[in-house]
C-alpha cells in the first residue's frame, strides 16, 4: 500500500484583480462613477450636499451611499473623513469600500479628489488607493457560477504621472495580496503540500525568482526532522520550498541596498490537531493554516515587478497535519535541523515544530535578518483579537522596521515580550525542550521561545503570530470573509526599506 501516492498536479489560484489605470483626461465610459468626499466637502462640485445632510451621509472613513447620477450612471459617493487626517491607509480603506460596493458592475470610474495632493505624496495615495481597490474587488469564485465581477476601474485624475506611478505600483501589491488569498483559501484537499509547490514554483519561475523544491526524500536527507515528524500521520508528502531574489548589482551599498532578509513561514495545508484532535468546529476553516507561508510565497513572487534592491530569500514547510495511523504520539521525540531534540506532548501545536526546521536552515544561509509569520497560536488571539497580529522578537531595531511598515502598510501589530524567565516553561525531562509550556498561561510568549532556539544568538529575528489576523469571519469592508493576505503589505513594504539592523 503506497501511503504517499506522488501528487504533482497543481491548481490555479491566480491573483487576479480588476485593470486599474489613470486617465488625466475625461471619464471613460462606465457603470458607475465613485467619488471620494471629506467632510470639509472640498473639490466636490455637483455633489448634492443638500440631500446628503438630509440622508444623513457625513462622510466618515469607511462608509458610503449610492445616488443616482446622470441618465443610467450610478454615483458611489465614499468618505474620507475630515480631510485634515487623511492618509494613504484612508485612501486604502476607501478604495476597499468603492470597489465592494461597485463589485456587481463591470466598469466603474473613480473621481480622485486632486486638492488632497497639497496633503500627501501623490504616489502613496495612488498605490494605497489600488491596494485597497484591488482588496474590495477580491473574491473567491473558483468554485462558484459565473457572475458579473468588477474588471476594469480607472482612476480620473490630474495628477498624472506621479498618482499613475503609486497605483501601478498598488495594483502590483495588491495582486500578491490577491494570490496569498487565492492559496489560503484554496481547501487542503486540493492545496496538498505537492500540488501547493507546484503552483507557487510556476509563479516564482516566471517573475524571475530562483526556485529549489525539497521532496521528503531530499528533507530527510537535510535533518529536518521536524518537518517529517508532522508530516507522518499524512498520506500526501511534504515539500520544502525555497525561493530567492536576487537585485542586479547584488553587493552591499552603503544605503542598505543589497542586504540580505530571509522570510520563512508556516504552511500547514490543513490542520486536525493531529492525533491531539481538533473538534469539529476548530477544524472548519483550518486550510487557513498556511497564511504565514502563502504571505511569504506571494510577497515574494511581487519582488521583480517592484524591482526592490535588496537580496531576499524564502524558506516555507508545507504538510497537512493528520491523525494518520502511523501519526506522531504525544510524548515522541524528534531531531531539528540544528541538533536540538524536542519532545512532542501536544501534536496539534505542530507548527512551531516545522517552523523549527525552516529557521535553522534560513539560519545557514547567514542573512542579516529573518522574520518568519505564522498563523502559530489561539493565545495571541485572547490578548490581541483578530484584527492585531503578535510581534516579538531579539532585535529592537529590526522589530521596530517591522511596526513602521506595518504602519504604512495598514496592517495592525503589537509588539509583545519575549520573556528569559518563561524559559523553563519549556523544560523536558528527556529531550532539549518539549514544544508547549507547562500551563495555560503565556502560550503565544512560549511559542515565540520555542522558536527562538533555532536562530542563532547574535541573528537578528522577528515573529509574526498571525493567527487572528490571517482569516476574516465577517465580511469586512477592508477583507470580506476568508483569508484576508495579511503580511504580504507589511513584508513587501519592510523589503524594499530594509536595512542591516542595529546590534541590540
Amino acid at each position: 500500500m503506497n501511503l504517499h501516492p506522488k501528487v504533482s498536479r497543481g491548481f490555479a489560484p491566480l491573483g487576479d484583480v480588476p485593470e486599474i489605470r489613470v486617465s488625466a483626461g475625461r471619464p471613460i465610459r462606465s457603470d458607475a462613477l465613485v467619488m471620494l468626499l471629506d467632510t470639509d466637502r472640498v473639490g466636490t462640485d455637483g455633489v448634492d450636499w443638500g440631500y446628503l445632510d438630509r440622508i444623513g451621509f457625513e462622510a466618515k472613513p469607511g462608509t458610503h451611499v449610492m445616488v443616482p447620477g446622470d441618465g443610467n450612471l450610478v454615483r458611489i459617493l465614499v468618505g474620507l473623513g475630515d480631510r485634515a487626517e487623511v492618509t494613504p491607509d484612508t485612501f486604502r480603506r476607501a478604495g476597499a469600500v468603492a470597489a465592494k460596493a461597485g463589485a456587481k458592475f463591470g466598469r466603474i470610474n473613480v473621481d480622485f479628489p486632486d486638492a488632497s495632493s497639497e496633503l500627501l505624496d501623490p504616489r502613496a495615495m495612488g498605490q494605497a488607493l489600488a491596494e485597497g481597490l484591488a482588496s474590495g474587488a477580491y473574491s473567491y469564485d473558483r468554485y462558484k457560477s459565473s457572475e458579473v465581477k468588477l474588471r476594469d476601474i480607472v482612476v480620473v485624475s490630474k495628477l498624472g504621472r506621479e498618482l499613475s506611478s503609486g497605483v501601478q505600483r498598488g495594483r502590483v501589491v495588491g495582486e500578491a495580496v490577491a494570490f496569498a488569498r487565492d492559496l489560503v483559501n484554496e481547501p487542503g484537499g486540493s492545496a496538498t503540500p505537492a500540488a501547493l509547490a507546484k503552483t507557487v514554483a510556476e509563479r516564482a519561475m516566471a517573475a524571475g525568482l530562483g526556485v529549489k523544491l525539497m521532496d521528503e526524500k531530499a528533507i530527510a536527507k537535510a535533518g529536518m526532522g521536524g518537518l517529517i515528524a508532522v508530516n507522518k500521520g499524512s498520506t500526501q508528502p511534504p515539500r520544502f520550498i525555497q525561493l530567492t531574489y536576487q537585485p542586479s548589482g547584488g553587493s552591499k551599498n552603503s544605503d542598505g541596498s543589497g542586504a540580505h532578509l530571509a522570510l520563512v513561514g508556516k504552511g500547514i495545508t490543513f490542520d486536525s490537531g493531529g492525533l491531539s484532535l481538533k473538534s469539529g468546529d476548530g477544524m472548519m476553516t483550518m486550510k487557513m493554516d498556511k497564511g504565514g507561508g502563502a504571505a511569504v510565497l506571494a510577497a515574494m513572487c511581487a519582488l521583480p515587478a517592484l524591482k526592490v534592491r535588496q537580496r531576499v530569500s524564502a524558506y516555507v514547510p508545507l504538510t497537512d497535519n493528520m491523525p494518520g495511523p502511523d501519526a506522531q504520539r504525544p510524548g515522541d521525540v524528534f531531531t531539528a535541523h540544528n541538533g536540538k531534540t524536542v519532545e512532542v506532548l501536544n501534536t496539534d501545536a505542530e507548527g512551531r515544530l516545522v517552523l523549527a526546521d525552516a529557521l535553522s536552515v534560513a539560519a545557514d544561509a547567514e542573512p542579516d535578518a529573518i522574520i518568519d509569520l505564522a498563523t502559530l497560536t489561539g493565545a495571541v488571539m485572547v490578548a490581541l483579537g483578530q484584527r492585531i497580529a503578535g510581534l516579538m522578537g531579539n532585535n529592537t531595531d529590526f522589530s521596530g522596521q517591522i511596526s513602521d511598515a506595518a504602519k504604512w502598510a495598514g496592517e495592525s501589530v503589537w509588539e509583545v515580550p519575549l520573556p528569559e524567565e518563561y524559559r523553563s516553561a519549556l523544560d523536558s525531562p528527556v529531550a532539549d525542550l518539549k514544544n508547549i509550556g507547562g500551563d495555560r498561561y503565556g502560550g503565544a510568549l512560549t511559542a515565540g521561545l520555542f522558536l527562538s532556539e533555532f536562530v542563532p544568538e547574535g541573528m537578528p529575528w522577528a515573529h509574526l503570530d498571525i493567527a487572528g489576523t490571517a482569516w476574516s469571519d465577517s465580511d469586512t469592508a477592508e477583507a470580506g470573509k476568508g483569508g484576508t493576505g495579511f503580511g504580504v503589505r507589511t513584508l513587501l513594504r519592510l523589503v524594499e526599506r530594509f536595512s542591516v539592523p542595529a546590534a541590540g
